[in-house]
């Protein structure tokens, strides 16, 4: 199922057109200079035009859709017709994306829609079918055939998804090959030694259906400069086969890769190329099986050593379960995730301090590898490779930064690392605390932190429990990401989160009455606490007077001048957050706070105070704001990441820090929260909301 993108229903706008007589108007993506370019006016007078204003008879498709049928027009985006042509070799994965009963004749009344994948979800996009002419022609993408317009379509639904044309300007194929199959991209550097039985590894990947794309680096200065044997650095191309042919004159078989060039155009001119003297070796029939053409239509075939000489990289997009047409699936776990200043964005391993506070996933690799999976041994060539383990892809996808670049804001640079957890006692923890990863090297990870939308590993280990932090490079950096987790075998992954909740910590002795959790006093230590207690009580008298009770501003009085010379470098307890403990200790709700009341909160700051104290290190009388959780565990509350970034918004400073004053306004109200919650959730029973609902719509209160 996909999801109306916008909110827009595709059927219900068709049908509404239809019963009006009119031709549909999109009212979200209309046709308007701003869609075209962000940064720049367009270079010509362009003219919306519907397809039956530009030729007599628009059809959707021309004798069905075939990745000869598309050109490049003046829009940098090769990248983006390089997968339009890896989709349309499979006619499923095609229709997919483009709903095949589209029509210019019966029922038709402007409007279209394409289906396209989104960090794992598959959204359902309208459009009107104004496209941007110039004399009459199409200026961006556009069909052979002039009355074909399906393609010239699509590129203008994904303009709309990410915002606008220019915003398609620069990519890399897998990105737009992931959005067209929601399959995990794998980026391949050819410049590096050739890995053993990639060919193997490419049929592989053809045979199960999987997109494919290369290139080569551009030259500095210089935009798809064109070399002399006809390959165009800085440029997108598709590879549509991968085979192997008997020559008559030889006993081996030539590796053969098929690749395609998406201007329709400028080939490749060396042996293999498509006049070339090596043809004659091959078979008539084995020539027409392979489909070889000798005209200049951007396709030509390459024997695999050249290819790996002259490309510099290899994209292959790998496509989830129920899309895979061969015997084998693999097995998907995601899981989505973010990146928050002060909170969740620790960086990578530069950052010690830091990093253990980046979003931990749990990895469970439950088999290995067995000898008689199909094509095992090509799934290991790209691997960390250890005998009789379990082979998997990690894929880090950050979330809608081509949608932002109308605003300037660019890719991160991010990369992941894998910690086995090889202990009991690790392996039973929720988060893992900074000194594992101060102490354990990853067991594995991405080969470098990039500035693309997604980073790809494939990984053999032994089974095992594992935990993979997906991080940015540099500290503090915010966005959203999701993460994937293919493997041939049963796996099982999930984000780490803590439980919200109560810590039952040490009981202190307490007068009276013994109980199960604290131990009683000994006489002597009775007669002591009575005599505190009374000491107690005239100090307080003597502050209050007659009436024993105390307003907030007499409270802020008395806790700045109680602990002065105890908090160095804090300014002390506001007149705000003093009103927010009379308020919140305020049982009997007279305003002010009775001896029973005061002595229940200074208890409580005293605790508070020492765990603050803990956790300001430098006497600064701040602590920084990721430390905050680990200071709520040691006063007996556990937070979730969601409820932990609620409290990070509200009580830190904008130099991500925490004071003392807000962390005691902090820990207050949420001992009042869980206190609150629990009288109306009595023996666990749960309220119409979640206890971390409560505390998060409650943060701002």
């Amino acid at each position: 199922m996909s999801k109306p993108y916008k909110n827009q229903d595709y059927q219900k706008l068709k049908n509404e057109c239809l019963k009006k007589g009119t031709l549909y108007e999109d009212d979200e993506f209309p046709a308007i200079e701003k869609n075209l370019f962000f940064s720049q006016k367009p270079p010509r007078p362009f003219v919306w035009q519907r397809p039956g204003e530009i030729v007599d008879n628009p059809e959707f498709f021309v004798g069905g859709a075939s990745r000869f049928d598309i050109e490049q027009g003046m829009l940098g985006d090769c990248w983006f017709l390089a997968a339009v042509a890896s989709l349309s070799l499979q006619q499923n994965l095609l229709h997919r994306v483009c709903p095949a009963e589209q029509t210019f004749k019966r029922d038709y009344a402007g409007i279209f829609h394409f289906q396209f994948w989104q960090y794992g979800e598959w959204v359902d996009v309208v459009v009107d079918d104004r496209l941007p002419t110039y004399n009459g022609e199409l200026v961006f993408v556009h069909s052979k055939e002039k009355t074909e317009f399906w393609s010239a379509l699509m590129e203008k639904a994904y303009a709309k998804l990410h915002g606008s044309y220019e915003a398609l300007k620069g990519g890399n194929v897998v990105e737009a090959m992931a959005d067209f199959t929601g399959g995990v991209a794998e980026a391949i550097d050819l410049r590096e030694k050739t890995p053993k039985k990639l060919f193997k590894t490419m049929i592989s990947a053809f045979k199960r259906s999987s997109q494919m794309g290369c290139s080569i680096e551009a030259v500095p200065g210089q935009v798809e400069a064109k070399q002399n044997n006809g390959l165009i650095c800085g440029h997108a191309y598709t590879i549509t086969g991968v085979t192997k042919v008997n020559l008559r004159s030889r006993q081996k078989d030539v590796r053969l890769v098929r690749v395609r060039n998406p201007w329709g155009k400028s080939e490749w001119n060396g042996a293999w190329s498509d006049e070339s003297r090596e043809w004659e070796a091959v078979s008539a029939q084995e020539k027409k099986q392979l489909g070889l053409e000798t005209s200049d239509d951007g396709e030509f075939w390459m024997e695999f050593r050249d290819f790996t000489r002259e490309f510099m990289r290899l994209d292959i997009c790998n496509l989830p379960p129920g899309e895979v047409l061969s015997k084998k699936n693999y097995n998907v776990n995601s899981t989505h995730g973010r990146w928050q200043k002060n909170c969740s964005a620790g960086g990578c391993r530069n950052f010690p301090d830091t990093f253990w506070i980046n979003p931990q996933i749990r990895l469970k690799l439950e088999e290995e590898d067995g000898s008689d999976d199909e094509d095992n041994d090509d799934e290991e060539d790209n691997a960390v490779k250890i005998e009789g383990g379990s082979t998997f892809i990690v894929s880090l996808m950050q979330k809608h930064r081509r949608k932002q670049k109308r605003m300037g804001i660019d890719n991160l640079t991010i990369g992941f690392a894998i910690y086995e957890l090889k202990s009991k006692k690790n392996k039973n923890m929720e988060i893992m605390p900074k000194e594992f990863f101060l102490y354990n090297a990853s067991k594995a990870r991405s080969n470098t932190f990039i500035n693309t939308r997604e980073i790809c590993g494939r990984f053999t280990l032994p089974k095992g429990e594992y935990v993979i932090i997906p991080s940015t490079f540099n500290s503090n950096e915010e966005g959203d990401f999701v993460l994937r987790i293919y493997s041939l075998k049963k796996s099982e992954a999930k984000d780490i989160d803590e439980e919200t909740g109560v810590v039952e910590l040490p009981k202190e002795p307490t007068a009276g009455a013994p109980t199960s959790k604290a131990p009683t006093l000994t006489p002597e230590q009775q007669a002591a606490f009575n005599a505190q207690e009374e000491k107690f009580r005239e100090f307080f008298q003597k502050l209050t007077g007659d009436d024993m009770e105390v307003d907030a501003w007499e409270l802020k009085d008395i806790l700045n001048a109680a602990l002065k010379n105890e908090l160095h470098g804090s300014s002390g307890f506001t007149l705000e957050s003093c009103k927010s403990m009379v308020a919140l200790n305020d049982l009997d709700r007279s305003g002010k706070l009775g001896f029973d009341e005061f002595k229940a909160l200074w208890r409580d700051i005293k605790r508070w105070k020492g765990v603050f104290k803990k956790f300001d290190t430098d006497n600064s009388g701040t602590f920084n704001a990721y430390e905050l959780r680990m200071a709520l565990r040691s006063v007996g509350y556990t937070v979730s990441s969601k409820t932990f970034s609620a409290l990070v918004l509200r009580y830190g400073g904008k130099d991500g820090t925490i004071d003392f004053d807000d962390f005691i306004q902090c820990t207050i109200k949420l001992k009042h929260m869980f206190d609150a919650f629990k009288k109306n959730a009595p023996n666990g029973k749960q309220t119409q909301f979640e206890l971390d609902e409560f505390l998060q719509m409650s943060m701002y209160s």
